[in-house]
């Protein structure tokens, strides 16, 4: 349920307090002014409980009924919505006129020697019950505007909710399909590691179980420690050496503090991590990846460098899927709060991915 329920006793508490204010109010005067009566208090209390009466008439029947019920007829929702305003405010504005009359001969009575200015001529009487019909107009008005805001607020809150219940839900997914990726590519890596050592296969099959360790346990965490993740990057890391030759020079910078406790969308920067080695190394030719993960002021700052070599159409080692991951990622976790940039140097041998993600320090 949207906050509509949690907001109902406040609501009922503004709505009892303002009430206790217009009603109150008289009471304190009557301490000052000793000529005020109980028939004079009587007297004040005509407008207010007429403007109460067409301002819950209409926020509490007329508006839900006819103007928020029959939306898709909105044109015979507020002919009747009119129409019913109009006998409400002439019934009002007749009974706070005859009620004048009632207290204009009771103060006669009460004050029969009350002095009148030499010549005083009254308005019409039908000015005074104009002008009332125009005050409860409105007051009606006022309880369309609140009532129609409020819907107004909770129809938001509901569409909020809903966004990030399907944004959650992305999410699970996203992270649901990231650890199959992850874990096909790097089974792939120890199948190829099989083939010429079996003695680094099995210590590759060891790390292989420290990095699902915490795949099973952060991964269903909507946000982990930086460190846990800089540590689950080093362990990747040393699993990919063990298959890599000489030619293949790799450059770890981590450099975070533990005592800040940076939290971080998990397994984010893997998929970068992932590329570099699945497009950075070349059986034949010399290669470099170089990682930084670096922890600063207001922000955490992957970059990663590596030598390009592209995959030939004829290899199906991966889907592809884990860069587009990584955007949708970001584009859910951290809206306008990133900034990434990546691609080919104008020579084509390096490819560069900087990115830069603004968090919270806790």
């Amino acid at each position: 349920m949207y906050s509509c329920g949690r907001s109902k006793p406040l609501e009922i508490i503004i709505h009892v307090g303002c009430w206790m204010l217009i009603f109150g109010f008289p009471l304190v005067l009557m301490e000052y002014a000793t000529k005020w009566t109980n028939v004079d208090y009587l007297r004040h209390l005509r407008m207010p409980l007429a403007f109460g009466i067409v301002f819950y008439v209409n926020y509490l029947w007329l508006v839900p009924r006819l103007l928020l019920k029959q939306r898709d007829k909105i044109f015979r929702g507020w002919k009747f919505f009119l129409l019913y305003n109009f006998f409400l405010l002439g019934i009002v504005g007749v009974l706070l006129h005859v009620s004048s009359e009632f207290f204009f001969h009771n103060m006669a009575n009460i004050h029969p020697h009350r002095p009148r200015p030499d010549g005083f001529m009254p308005p019409p009487r039908v000015m005074f019950l104009l002008r009332d019909i125009v005050m409860l107009g409105f007051v009606s008005a006022l309880a369309v505007v609140i009532r129609m805001s409020r819907e107004w607020q909770h129809a938001e809150d509901a569409r909020l909710e809903a966004e990030n219940a399907r944004t959650d839900a992305e999410l699970k997914t996203l992270r649901n399909q990231l650890s199959p990726h992850f874990l096909l590519n790097t089974l792939n890596n120890i199948y190829a590691l099989i083939a010429f050592d079996t003695d680094k296969a099995q210590l590759a099959v060891l790390e292989l179980s420290k990095m699902l360790r915490h795949m099973l346990y952060d991964n269903h965490q909507k946000f982990v420690l930086l460190q846990s993740e800089a540590d689950f990057i080093r362990n990747y890391v040393e699993l990919m050496r063990l298959r890599l030759s000489r030619d293949v020079k790799v450059e770890v910078g981590i450099e975070v503090a533990p005592e800040r406790g940076t939290r971080i969308a998990p397994l984010l920067f893997i998929s970068l991590v992932e590329n570099a080695f699945k497009h950075g190394v070349s059986p034949t030719e010399i290669s470099f990846i170089s990682i930084a993960l670096l922890e600063e002021d207001n922000s955490v700052h992957c970059i990663i460098r590596n030598s390009n070599f592209p995959k030939k159409h004829t290899d199906k080692s991966g889907s592809g899927i884990g860069l587009e991951q990584v955007k949708r990622r970001l584009e859910l976790l951290y809206p306008n709060a990133y900034e990434w940039s990546r691609g080919v140097s104008e020579d084509g041998k390096e490819y560069v991915s900087d990115l830069k993600i603004f968090v919270k320090v806790s």
